[in-house]
Formats: C-alpha cells, structure tokens, sequence
C-alpha cells in the first residue's frame, strides 16, 4: 500500500484497484503456536511449559538456538511461490505482522534480531506481483493486550514504563522509512489489538494521534490503519478522528472467542456476518473501515488456537465445563478432508457471507495465507479446495441481503 487509501474510492490512492481483498503474513515475524505448532512441540508434554509464546522460545532456547532457529524460519514459512499463488488467487493486499524488537529493540531483552532481510525481500516480491503491503506493528513493548500474538502471553504491560511509547513510535519510524524505500508498502498500522480493558481509551487515542504525525512526518503517502481496541462501532470514530484524512479504521470479526458466538447455528453464522457488514457499511459514510482479520471457523478446535497447552471450549476441555453442544468433539473439525458435502457447502456459504458483507465497506484481509495443521484458518489451501471462490469477489455474492 505505499500509497494512500483513498476513501472517496475504497481504495488506496495510485493503485488501480478500489476494493482490499488481502491475507495474513501471520506467524513468520511473530511467532503463534497454533500456526506453527511444530516450532513448540518439543515443550508440549511438560506440565506448565515454560515455553508459550516468541518471548519465552528464545529466553529458554538462548539467544543463539533462538536465532539459528528463527533464521531458518523466516527463511522458508513465506516463500515467493506463496506470493505468486496469492496473486493468482486475485489477492491484492498482504498485510505484514512484525514486533518493535525486530525494528527498536531492547537487546536486554530474550527476542532475537534479523527480520529486516527477509521483510525487504517480501516486500520485493509484492511488487513483483502488483500486491500492497500493509507493515502492521503487531506487538508493543510490555504487550497491548497480552495475547501470545503480541510476543509476550500474560499481563497488559503498555504503555506502563515512560520508555514504552517512544519505542513504539520508534518502531513505527523504522517502518515509514521501510515504505520510503519500498513501493508496495502502502499502509503502516501503529499497533495490533490494543485492549481496551487494559489500556484506556484516552491513551490508544493519543498514541494514535502522536503516531499518525510520526508516520506522515517521514512517509506523507503511506496510509494509517487504526484497529478499533475491541470497542462497539458507536466509539469507533473518537478513537481515529476524521480529521486525519489517509487513514482508515481496522475491525477484527471472529466466531470463535466467545461462547455465545461458538452456539450459532450455521444460519445464524450467516446472518451474523451479514449484520457486521451491514454495520461497517454504516460506519464506512463517516470514515473509510475493512475487516482486517477473520477466518471460517466456527469452533475454537485449532490446536492451541486459545494458547498454547490450552485446549477448546467447543468440546469442553477449555474454561468450560461441558462441549459447547452435547457430544460435540474436536475431531475433523480443522481438516479439510474430513469435511463431508454439508460442511463444505456451509463454509463455502460462510466465505461467501462474509466476502460480501466486508465489501460493504472498503474490503477484508483473511486470517491466515496458510496454517500447519488448521484448515478453517488456510486461506491457500480453503482457495484451492474451491471452499473459497476465485476470484474472491464479495460483492458479486448473494448470501446476504443487498
């Protein structure tokens, strides 16, 4: 996205393309134990394994393992053939997760360096394939939510320490002066999933405002992508105020963190999507919005999906006394070549749905380009299954009403 989302359009200004139909680079820069279980498996009989997120793999491994490791890692989870098959598959949008210690470390602390080599050579290959890249800062210092996903599981410890938003914003400089030097970079988003129930409102407003002027003051082009802190949409607009023009609002929509979204029916699946579409569509007359994360499932069965050693409300065996339906089961829930005629024609209805319902608005970015072992998250492998169409068009669907 080197350029700016125009929201006259839908689309990022000098790009020939309106709508966002993008992926997830996720669990190359910020490792997630459910994507890559085979990066963890090693601690996964220990009671209480001292290994559960990227912090704690290089604090027990050591700097040097840890390096040898992930070096081998970013090396071979996205390849350009990765690349090209998404650009055949009509994806014009990648969106890059990266943490501050890959780009203003605290070298005291266990994380490993080196990200910066095999970011730029991705970034090459999307401009190779006529993709825009979103640099997306998808973990803060002392963690802005404390998911694994920000580096660091546990508690919310930004902005706590005075030092914390200035690496932040430091973070940022780092990818503004990245987009200067690469064109297919066209948006830079400040930080991932803030919590608002460990971060006030008032201060991820703030932040926003003091990393929009960063950005903007060495990347005048690039666009700002704000995550909405998991508020209703009637605070959305106080958190990224219209009057900073190139900027547009992230929303993250899964149906699988809650157990009230894990008993919909599959009709009601369905209809649900619809109505968040609807939602963002009337949002989207204020101030320009996509849907920056979701994915096709409907359980939370993905292997360590709600952390690692953690197992699934769906089959009760996760915060929940019981399975979230009688006799529900984990079993073929997450492979694809267990899924019988109904199942598929369901999940290709849910792509549909939710295809079309983010269109109403200015596009989505599927959660993930691939997974080791769950399918429902797989945007590669769901394509080829034809689970999700090609080309992945949202608007010329009719699940939801128009």
């Amino acid at each position: 996205m080197g350029v700016v989302y125009a929201a006259t359009t839908g689309g990022f200004r000098g790009h020939p393309v309106d709508v966002v139909r993008g992926v997830n680079l996720g669990g190359l820069f910020v490792l997630e134990p459910w994507i890559t279980p085979s990066l963890f498996s090693e601690w996964e009989r220990l009671p209480q394994s001292p290994v559960v997120d990227e912090w704690s793999y290089c604090a027990v491994l050591g700097k040097p393992e840890c390096m040898r490791r992930l070096n081998n890692h970013w090396a071979t989870w996205v390849q350009e053939s990765d690349i090209s098959t998404l650009a055949s598959m009509n994806i014009n949008t990648l969106r890059i997760p990266i943490g501050y210690w890959a780009l203003a470390p605290d070298l005291s602390e266990p994380y490993v360096q080196g990200q910066i080599p095999y970011l730029r050579r991705i970034l090459d290959w999307a401009a190779a394939y006529n993709l825009r890249v979103i640099l997306d800062l998808h973990g803060v210092p002392g963690s802005q939510n404390g998911f694994d996903n920000s580096g660091r599981r546990g508690e919310i410890g930004w902005p706590k320490h005075p030092s914390d938003i200035r690496q932040s914003l430091d973070s940022l400089a780092v990818l503004a002066r990245l987009a200067n030097e690469h064109r297919s970079v066209a948006a830079i988003q400040p930080v991932n999933e803030p919590a608002n129930w460990g971060v006030s409102k008032s201060v991820i407003h703030q932040y926003y405002l003091q990393a929009y002027q960063v950005a903007k003051s060495i990347a005048p082009r690039i666009t700002l992508v704000f995550h909405d802190a998991f508020l209703p949409v009637s605070e959305w607009s106080e958190l990224a105020p219209s009057n900073m023009t190139g900027s547009y609002l992230d929303t993250h929509i899964y149906h699988v963190f809650t157990e009230e979204s894990l008993k919909l029916s599959n009709e009601s699946h369905l209809s649900k999507a619809c109505a968040d579409g609807e939602k963002l569509r009337q949002f989207n007359t204020q101030s320009p919005a996509i849907c920056g994360e979701f994915s096709l499932a409907t359980t939370d069965c993905a292997r360590w999906l709600n952390g690692f050693q953690r197992s699934s409300r769906w089959d009760g065996t996760y915060l929940t006394a019981r399975p979230i339906l009688f006799n529900g089961t984990c079993a073929g829930q997450e492979d694809l070549s267990a899924w019988n005629v109904e199942k598929r024609m369901f999940m290709r209805n849910f792509a549909m749905a939710q295809l079309q319902a983010y269109e109403k608005a200015n596009g989505w970015i599927f959660w993930n380009f691939k997974t080791e072992t769950a399918d429902s998250w797989n945007y590669i492998k769901l394509a080829r299954a034809g689970i999700i169409p090609s080309p992945p068009i949202g608007s010329a669907f009719s699940i939801c009403p128009t």
